[in-house]
């Protein structure tokens, strides 16, 4: 088995909110996957679908995004599931709105969300897909920022960026998160030592030349 989950704040007047993007993904996929109906257990909503032969779990607690871990840390507990098999959604200042990243493991980032969830399993060991939604801008604290919604222009980049990760989470429950991050993870690094060795092969082409 396995669980991914979306982290947000309940309630309608947060739905659109830039905290909000993991229960949009989490959304997309159940309508992606054909997920049944929603029920409400463990102080999340909860729809179970398959991935190939995986019995996955869709949660999105209700607990409010900073007490995330009240929801998961017991519903893991209750199914005798692993850290390794919780995949967790979740929005990301750090890298600008519609970017993604998928991590295996590691620290909070100072996402609260994420606190919560280490602090009630114990663990760092679970998988993040990080959906960016950029820095506040001048003169907003971050709260405002992130419970504000997108601007229209943002908003469209979100909307890729979750059509984008719909195939990336499957291939991560299905192959594994090293696959997925080697496919679906910006390779700027790889792609900058390209074109400078391509640059490179120019100039000394265009050295080479007679003129």
């Amino acid at each position: 088995m396995k669980m991914i989950a979306g982290l947000g704040n309940p309630g309608a007047e947060y739905a659109q909110t830039k905290h909000n993007v993991g229960f949009m993904l989490v959304d997309a996929l159940a309508a992606y996957l054909g997920a049944g109906t929603w029920r409400e257990d463990f102080s999340a909503y909860i729809a179970e679908v398959r991935i190939g032969s995986e019995k996955v779990f869709l949660v999105k607690p209700q607990t409010y995004m900073n007490s995330s871990g009240e929801s998961l840390g017991p519903m893991l507990s209750y199914y005798k599931m692993d850290c390794s098999d919780l995949i967790v959604v979740h929005d990301d200042m750090d890298i600008p709105a519609g970017t993604t990243r998928i991590r295996k493991k590691g620290g909070s980032g100072g996402h609260n969300g994420i606190k919560s969830i280490i602090a009630h399993t114990g663990s760092e060991n679970f998988v993040r897909v990080r959906i960016g939604i950029g820095r506040p801008p001048a003169g907003w604290t971050v709260i405002h920022h992130v419970l504000a919604p997108f601007s229209a222009e943002d908003a469209a980049h979100i909307r890729a960026a979750i059509d984008f990760l719909l195939p990336a989470v499957t291939c991560i429950v299905q192959e594994g998160a090293d696959l997925a991050m080697n496919r679906y993870n910006p390779q700027r690094k790889k792609n900058q030592k390209q074109e400078g060795r391509h640059e490179a092969e120019q100039e000394t082409s265009s050295a080479a030349a007679p003129e």
